[in-house]
C-alpha cells in the first residue's frame, strides 16, 4: 500500500505527458542541433587528418592529366581540321564541268602545305589520275571499312579517314573527299603525318601518341617504352578510349597514374582523343590517345593536422552538450511545465499555486496563470508585473548561437591558413608554362588554318574571275554562293567578303564588314583591325590570283577566339596583342576588350616571354597568396607572323591540390558545416518556438488583465499551441462565471 500512491502519481503524470504533441515544438530543433553538431565533430576529426607525400603526387598527377587532355584536344582538332579542309576544298571545285585533276592539286598545293601527298583517283577502277608528293597506298584508300569506334564511311561511298602504316614504319592518316563535277566520279586523297601535339617536352617529359591497341605511333622526348609501367600506361590509355566521357568534361576518357619506385617516381597522364556523345569528329573515331609522363623530383613534407582536428572535434562535442543542456533547461522544460500547469487550471484543479518559472517569457506566462487561478477562485483581474525580470529565451538562443559561431568562425576564416609561403613543386610551375605554350600554339594554328581556308576561297574566286569580269565586275552570283557556303561551313567567321583594289566591299556574306573604309586591302596575312572599341576585330586577308587587286577577307568571330583560350584547370587565360591589350579571355572569367592585364607582374612576364621562344613562367607571391603565371608567344610563323600576340595565364596556388591548401579547405569546410548547423537549427527554434512563446506571454497577460473578448487560437500543434488551447478554455470559464444569471437585469 505505501507504494501505491507514488505509483499512481507517476501514472497520472505519464497520462498528462501523453497528451503532449510528439512532433513540432522545441524538441525536434534541439535534437537536430545535437545530432548535426555530433556529425560535424566526427567529420572534423576525419577530414583533418595528416596529409603526406601522396597529396603532392595527386597535384602533380592532376596536372599531367590536364597536359594530356590539352594534347589530345590539340591532336584531335588538328586531324579534324585536316579532314574538313580537304572536304571543303573539294566542295569548292564542284560545278557542272569537271576541273582537271592537275589543276585541283596545283591549287591545293599553293594554299595548304600540311599534306605529305595528294592524289586524284578514279574509284571505280582505282586509276591514278594525278599525284603530288609522297606515294599514297591506293589499296588502303579504296577500302571502305568501319573502324572499331564506329567511324564508318559516308553514305556516298567516300571512305572514312583511317590510319595506315607505310613500309618505312611511319604512320599516315589518309583522308578522302569526293570531287563532284562532270560525269565520272573522282576521289581526292591526301596523306598527313601523325605528329605529337605541340607540347614542349624537355629533358624530363615524354609524350606518346598510341592507338587503340596501345601501339606507339608517335613520340617525343626521352624514351620510356622499355619500362613496364610505361607499357601499362599505353594500354590504360588505349582502354580509356572505349569509356564514355563525363558530361561537360574532356571529350574522351582521361586519367593518371604513378609509376616507378619511391625514389624514382614518374607521373603519367593520359587522355583519349575521342568525341563526346552526339559530337561529330572524324578524328574522334580513330582510337588515338595521348600519354604524357614526367619525372617527379621533389619530396614534399607532410602536413600534420590530425591533432588539430581531434582537439577541434573535442571542443565542439563539449559545446554541443553544453548548448543542448542550456536549451533543454531554459526552453524545453519550461514549455512542458507551462503546458502541465495550464492544463491543470483548465480542468479546474485550483488547489495549489502555479509554480514559479525561470526565464522572462516562461515567468510572465506562469505569473499570468497564477493570476487566472485566483480569478477562477473568485478574485478580480490583475496586471502581472512581477515577472518581467530574468533573461529572455531569445537572448538565450542568441548566446548559444554566439558560442557555436565562436567555434566555427575561426575555422572558417582564421585557422590552418596556408599563407603565401607554401612550397609549390617546380613541376606545377613548369606545367603551367607548357599548357600556356600549348594554348598559344593552338590559337596560332587555328588562325593560320583560317587564313588557309580564306586563301582556298580566293583560289576558287580567281578561277571564275574571267567570267565574272564580263558579267558584274567580280560580284557575280557564283562568288556570292562560295562566300555563303564558306560562312555556313566555317563557324570561326562572323563575315566573309571580297574587297576591290580600292578597299570597297564588292560582295559579302554574314555581318557588316569592319575593314577600314577607304583603305586598300592588307597583304596576305591575319590582321588586327582595331585597338579600341567594344569588340576586337581580327581578319584573314588572301589576295585573289589574277583578280586585279581583289582580296577575300574572313573576319573571325570573337567567340571563336574565346573558345580557343578556354581550357579547364589553367586558371584565368588572356590573349593579348603586342601592346599587352586583351583581345580575348576564357569564358569563365570574361574580359573587357583592349583592357590591361591585371597586375604589373603579368606585364613583366609578357615582356620577358617575348624574348624567350619557349615561353616563361613564375610563382608570384603577394600578400593575398601565391599564384602560378605563364606567358607564351606565337612561334612558327605563318599568316600570323606579324601579330606578335601572346597567351597569358594565371592560376591561384590555392586552387591546386597541395596538402597545405587541402588542409585549409577541409578546415573551412568544417567551419562552414558548423555555421550551417547552428544557424539552421537555432533559426528553426526561434521561428517555431521563441516567437510564439513571446506572443503567448502577451496573450496570457492580456487575459489575466481582464480581456475576455479576444478568442485565442493555437497556430501550431506543439507545446506553445497546447498552452494557448488551455488558455482559451480558461477564458471561456471566466466569461461564463462573469455572465449575469438569466432573468436578472
Amino acid at each position: 500500500m505505501p507504494l501505491s500512491a507514488p505509483r499512481g502519481a507517476r501514472r497520472r503524470k505519464l497520462r498528462r505527458r501523453a497528451d503532449m504533441p510528439l512532433l513540432g515544438g522545441a524538441r525536434p530543433p534541439i535534437a537536430a542541433l545535437l545530432a548535426l553538431l555530433l556529425l560535424v565533430a566526427g567529420a572534423t576529426a576525419l577530414v583533418l587528418g595528416d596529409h603526406d607525400r601522396t597529396a603532392v603526387d595527386k597535384a602533380v598527377l592532376s596536372s599531367q592529366q590536364r597536359v594530356a587532355e590539352d594534347g589530345a584536344l590539340a591532336l584531335r582538332a588538328s586531324l579534324d581540321e585536316s579532314v574538313t579542309d580537304l572536304q571543303r576544298a573539294a566542295a569548292l571545285f564542284a560545278g557542272p564541268e569537271a576541273v582537271p585533276a592537275d589543276t585541283v592539286l596545283d591549287k591545293l598545293g599553293k594554299v595548304y602545305n600540311k599534306w605529305r601527298g595528294l592524289a586524284v583517283i578514279d574509284p571505280t577502277g582505282g586509276t591514278l589520275l594525278a599525284a603530288r608528293g609522297e606515294t599514297i597506298p591506293l589499296a588502303d584508300t579504296l577500302t571502305n571499312k568501319s573502324d572499331k569506334a564506329g567511324n564508318s564511311g559516308k553514305q556516298d561511298g567516300t571512305p572514312a579517314p583511317r590510319l595506315v602504316k607505310l613500309p618505312s614504319g611511319d604512320t599516315r592518316m589518309l583522308v578522302t573527299a569526293a570531287l563532284r563535277g562532270g560525269d565520272k566520279p573522282r576521289l581526292l586523297v591526301a596523306s598527313g603525318t601523325l605528329n605529337v601535339p605541340g607540347i614542349s617536352t624537355g629533358e624530363n617529359r615524354s609524350l606518346l601518341v598510341v592507338d587503340s591497341a596501345g601501339t606507339v605511333l608517335a613520340k617525343d622526348g626521352p624514351s620510356i617504352a622499355r619500362t613496364a609501367w610505361a607499357k601499362r600506361a599505353a594500354k590504360t590509355a588505349a582502354a580509356a578510349f572505349t569509356k564514355t566521357p563525363e558530361p561537360g568534361g574532356h571529350p574522351g576518357a582521361s586519367g593518371n597514374l604513378m609509376g616507378g619506385t619511391d625514389k624514382h617516381r614518374t607521373a603519367v597522364g593520359y587522355a583519349a582523343a575521342g568525341r563526346a556523345p552526339g559530337e561529330t569528329s572524324p578524328a574522334g573515331g580513330l582510337g588515338l590517345s595521348v600519354v604524357t609522363s614526367v619525372k617527379v623530383t621533389e619530396d614534399a613534407k607532410a602536413v600534420r593536422t590530425q591533432a588539430f582536428g581531434l582537439v577541434a572535434a573535442a571542443v565542439l562535442l563539449v559545446l554541443a552538450v553544453l548548448v543542448t543542456w542550456i536549451l533543454i533547461r531554459t526552453v524545453q522544460r519550461p514549455l512542458i511545465g507551462l503546458y502541465l500547469e495550464s492544463r491543470r487550471l483548465g480542468r479546474g484543479e485550483l488547489d495549489r499555486p502555479v509554480r514559479a518559472f525561470r526565464g522572462r517569457e516562461p515567468a510572465r506566462v506562469g505569473a499570468a496563470l497564477e493570476s487566472l487561478r485566483g480569478q477562477l477562485l473568485g478574485g478580480r483581474p490583475t496586471r502581472t508585473g512581477r515577472a518581467r525580470g530574468g533573461i529572455g529565451t531569445r537572448t538565450t538562443v542568441i548566446v548559444c548561437g554566439v558560442v557555436l559561431l565562436a567555434w566555427a568562425a575561426p575555422l572558417l576564416l582564421l585557422l590552418n591558413r596556408a599563407g603565401s609561403g607554401v612550397t609549390v613543386p617546380k613541376q606545377l610551375v613548369e606545367d603551367q608554362r607548357r599548357r600556356t605554350d600549348t594554348a598559344a600554339d593552338r590559337v596560332r594554328k587555328a588562325l593560320n588554318e583560317g587564313w588557309a581556308d580564306v586563301a582556298s576561297v580566293a583560289q576558287i574566286v580567281g578561277a571564275g574571275s574571267d567570267k565574272e569580269d564580263q558579267e558584274d565586275a567580280g560580284a557575280g552570283s557564283a562568288t556570292k554562293a562560295v562566300l555563303q557556303t564558306t560562312l555556313r561551313e566555317h563557324p570561326r567567321y562572323r563575315s566573309v567578303y571580297v574587297l576591290g583594289a580600292d578597299g570597297k566591299v564588292l560582295t559579302r556574306a554574314g555581318a557588316s564588314p569592319r575593314h577600314p573604309a577607304g583603305r586598300k586591302p592588307y597583304a596576305d596575312s591575319v590582321v588586327q583591325l582595331n585597338t579600341s572599341g567594344k569588340e576586337p576585330a581580327v581578319a584573314a586577308y588572301a589576295a585573289v590570283p589574277g583578280g586585279k587587286g581583289r582580296t577575300v577577307v574572313g573576319e573571325y568571330d570573337p567567340q571563336f577566339l574565346i573558345s580557343m583560350v578556354t581550357r579547364p584547370g589553367l586558371g584565368q587565360v588572356w590573349l593579348v596583342d603586342d601592346k599587352h591589350r586583351v583581345i580575348a579571355a576564357d569564358r569563365q572569367h570574361g574580359f573587357r576588350a583592349f583592357s590591361k592585364l591585371p597586375g604589373s607582374h603579368l606585364d613583366d612576364l609578357v615582356t620577358k616571354a617575348r624574348k624567350d621562344t619557349n615561353g616563361t613562367s613564375l610563382l608570384h607571391r603577394a600578400d593575398g597568396g601565391s599564384s602560378l603565371a605563364a606567358a607564351a608567344s606565337f612561334t612558327g610563323g605563318g599568316a600570323v607572323r606579324d601579330l606578335n600576340w601572346q597567351v597569358v595565364s594565371e592560376q591561384p596556388a590555392s586552387w591546386l591540390e597541395l596538402p597545405e591548401y587541402t588542409a585549409q579547405r577541409h578546415t573551412m569546410l568544417a567551419g562552414l558545416l558548423g555555421v550551417t548547423a547552428a544557424v539552421a537549427c537555432l533559426g528553426w527554434l526561434h521561428i517555431i518556438v521563441i516567437r510564439p512563446l513571446r506572443t503567448l506571454a502577451d496573450q496570457a497577460e492580456a487575459l489575466a488583465g481582464g480581456d475576455r473578448r479576444t478568442v485565442l487560437f493555437p497556430q501550431h500543434h506543439d507545446e506553445a499551441g497546447a498552452v494557448v488551447r488551455n488558455l482559451e478554455l480558461i477564458r471561456q470559464q471566466l466569461r461564463t462565471a462573469e455572465r449575469p444569471p438569466a432573468g436578472r437585469n
